[in-house]
């Protein structure tokens, strides 16, 4: 195995990566990701909340499989507010967990009609309000849905961040804070994607496929095979 996962970095160490070294590796994922927008299908950005709210602990693909019925029987927040929750669940099952996510989708849904019209608010202080949306689910909406620059952290962004050696953070906003200070705001939009589709075809998990990497010369962990016979 070429990759050390069982190697743990002290929380106060601090980020490894040049400014150099970043656009060198954004250079990279952007010739190899072209399309780093969110795998999701959506419509608006009531669509789009729903699907990422829909995506925790479930994939993209299962999502897309399911929000087409969602989306025909309840299309917009004044459609799904008035649902009856087991009606929700029924449609949401197959994204696990489909009980409380049903909950939060009426939850969310209740509020922004009657808080905010029945539209999603563009503003992170509002969208975090909304049941079911905390830091992450707001940034991947400010960013798909609005264009407004902000970074979402999720496993993969944690997981290839922490690897490149750019934030040794363990929490999600603590990672996404130094990553704010290291990636200039026009990257912003898509490092999320990139980092996620590099997560999901590369930088897997368990077992990452190091020699396929491009960027693996900047990798913090990386140890190539040789040396690891030696």
């Amino acid at each position: 195995m070429l990759f050390p996962t069982d190697v743990k970095t002290p929380n106060e160490q601090k980020s490894k990566a040049t400014p150099k070294q970043i656009q060198a590796c954004l250079e990279w994922l952007r010739a190899h990701y072209p399309n780093s927008k969110t795998e999701l299908t959506y419509e608006t950005p009531f669509q789009l909340l729903t699907a990422v709210i829909l995506s925790a602990q479930c994939t993209d693909a299962r999502v897309n499989q399911t929000t087409p019925a969602l989306f025909a029987a309840y299309p917009d927040a004044a459609a799904m507010a008035k649902a009856p929750i087991p009606k929700i669940e029924k449609l949401v099952q197959s994204c696990g967990f489909y009980r409380m996510k049903a909950k939060a989708l009426k939850g969310m849904s209740e509020k922004v009609l009657n808080d905010y019209n029945g539209e999603i608010p563009g503003d992170l202080d509002a969208l975090t309000s909304l049941p079911g949306v905390g830091r992450k689910t707001a940034s991947v909406i400010l960013n798909q849905a609005f264009d407004i620059p902000a970074i979402a952290v999720d496993t993969h962004v944690k997981r290839v961040s922490n690897r490149l050696g750019w934030s040794f953070h363990p929490h999600p906003d603590k990672i996404e804070f130094e990553l704010r200070s290291l990636i200039p705001e026009k990257d912003w939009s898509e490092i999320n994607g990139l980092l996620i589709l590099h997560g999901r075809r590369i930088c897997k998990a368990r077992k990452p496929l190091c020699e396929e990497c491009g960027i693996k010369n900047y990798c913090a962990f990386y140890q190539p095979a040789s040396k690891l016979k030696a």
